[in-house]
């Protein structure tokens, strides 16, 4: 495991800093991200849309558990596992076979670890009491695939 540290000052800086790592992953790859309410998930996941022209048809899926967002090249699945009651329920929606046909990004997604394969991106955004606007986003790779992609 690598950890990097990434001090984001705007809503902006953190949708571009996710639209450059987005522009480094493939079909198979996983995010993983955590934090409270307001943190910057969201706008981290339309940064990241931004790169495949998707920003505009961002939605949250916090009551399908999975937004599927495509272009003609790559399929990006959005995940909110917050409201699954445990994992079994992740397995029962065919949640894993999604790994392996596009981009994944997990909110919340420490609530199914045991379901991720072993290489993952985790990203936690913390907010800073101090300054509205202030984001840090701890990010941690889990086994060797990104060891050089941040």
């Amino acid at each position: 495991m690598k950890t990097f540290q990434f001090t984001s000052h705007s809503e902006a800086e953190t949708m571009e800093f996710a639209s450059n790592l987005a522009g480094k992953l493939h079909i198979g790859d996983i995010i993983v991200l955590s934090g409270n309410l307001g943190a910057g998930k969201t706008k981290f996941t339309e940064g990241f849309l931004r790169h495949f022209n998707l920003d505009n048809e961002i939605s949250s899926p916090t009551f399908n558990i999975v937004n599927e967002y495509k272009n003609k090249d790559i399929n990006i699945y959005h995940f909110d596992v917050y409201r699954l009651e445990d994992i079994d329920e992740f397995y029962a929606i065919g949640g894993e076979e999604y790994f392996s046909t596009g981009i994944c990004i997990i909110e919340w997604g420490d609530l199914i670890k045991e379901a991720l394969p072993t290489d993952y991106i985790r990203i936690s955004f913390d907010k800073i009491d101090s300054n509205e606007n202030i984001r840090i986003l701890n990010i941690e790779t889990f086994g060797s695939k990104y060891d050089n992609i941040l």
